[in-house]
């Protein structure tokens, strides 16, 4: 194989990696935790999109707990972002493990 393939090769790797994270910004992640309490949407970037509350979660005598469902349901809602990317990555290498290719994407 010469340095021309190898860059071609390359070039083909980074505009489908590109691709990849095109398609995982436009795919929603959502986390439902506490019984149906809190529901948290992100996308595969790690934005947040949406948190939707049941009203019976919100109680002025214990903030503590509604604090406590938000973190879980955006803590999962991430890792399963971060296990979507992953997952399209192993597609892209083949399944190989490229040293910083994993840690670029969260």
């Amino acid at each position: 194989m010469d340095i021309n393939q190898v860059m071609q090769q390359a070039q083909h790797f980074q505009k489908r990696m590109a691709q990849v994270q095109d398609e995982l910004a436009d795919r929603q992640l959502t986390s439902t935790v506490g019984g149906g309490m809190v529901t948290v949407t992100v996308n595969g970037k790690h934005d947040l999109l949406a948190i939707k509350i049941e009203p019976a979660a919100i109680n002025p005598d214990d903030p503590e707990m509604l604090q406590d469902l938000i973190v879980a349901g955006v803590n999962d809602a991430m890792h399963k972002a971060k296990e979507a990317m992953q997952a399209e990555m192993r597609k892209l290498t083949g399944g190989l493990d490229i040293p910083g290719l994993s840690g670029m994407f969260g």
